[in-house]
């Protein structure tokens, strides 16, 4: 260890104690149970962003603010809206870039200027969901779509509003059948910057156990992790970076990291 840079230090030690975890069996097995008996109480739906509810593991929240402070998107395409808490999460950490670009510049910042967005896609944006979210202090930075993410009309449009970024996120949480999520794979990985990531969520599903989902149409076999793994055996521009689900350990989404590297 390099004692002379205490960051250095920091990090060494920490990425110590991530590939520890990432051997530990018992570690994994206890993750899982855990995951799995939250599930009985609703854990996801207890949490909120800036006042809406967001439906996601702490841990996966921290992961997407780590994510889009390192990559600095200008675009963050995320599918399935809910209760809009994803969409004003990332647009939150949208408008702290654009507040720490403006004083490293010394320059003033007008929010309804700002070039950076984040762009949700849902089949159906529910009149109070929609309400709440184009009433938040940060609806100038969201732009809203509603209909089917896989539609071509659709495709087509997020692909025209793409063509003015640079830098892009994609972010998928919709139906979460391996039909559906293999469609907006094809239809928004692409999109992605090199650097940057597609991000598929409830990959756990493929992980829990077979009667967990008994009203969805999705279970073991029939999932986005199943989606993931058709569609990396064909992209190779992509990797999982299973370095974030080591750090992670409790995440809806292992082997859902999805990196591109070329």
């Amino acid at each position: 260890m390099n004692q002379s840079n205490p960051d250095q230090t920091f990090e060494s030690l920490n990425q110590q104690s991530i590939e520890e975890m990432a051997s530990s069996k018992e570690l994994s097995a206890l993750t899982l149970d855990w995951i799995n008996e939250s599930s009985k109480h609703r854990y996801t739906y207890l949490f909120t962003s800036l006042g809406r509810p967001i439906i996601q593991f702490p841990q996966d929240i921290i992961a997407i603010q780590e994510l889009i402070w390192k990559i600095r998107p200008d675009l963050i395409i995320e599918t399935g809206i809910a209760h809009g808490g994803s969409l004003i999460n990332s647009a939150s950490m949208l408008a702290l870039i654009d507040l720490c670009d403006a004083i490293a510049e010394n320059k003033t910042i007008d929010p309804a200027k700002s070039q950076r967005k984040v762009l949700g896609i849902d089949i159906e944006i529910r009149p109070h969901n929609r309400k709440h979210i184009e009433s938040h202090p940060l609806a100038s930075r969201i732009e809203l779509i509603e209909g089917s993410s896989s539609d071509p009309n659709i495709v087509k449009q997020v692909h025209n509003i793409a063509r003015n970024y640079q830098r892009i996120l994609v972010c998928l949480d919709s139906n979460h059948t391996e039909q559906h999520v293999m469609a907006e794979l094809e239809a928004y990985a692409q999109l992605t910057s090199i650097g940057s990531y597609c991000i598929i969520y409830d990959t756990i599903i493929e992980d829990m156990p077979k009667d967990s989902f008994p009203d969805r149409p999705w279970g073991q076999g029939n999932n986005p992790k199943t989606a993931a793994k058709k569609f990396l055996s064909n992209h190779p521009e992509f990797i999982i970076d299973k370095s974030i689900q080591n750090k992670l350990q409790i995440t809806v989404s292992p082997d859902g990291y999805l990196l591109r590297i070329k």
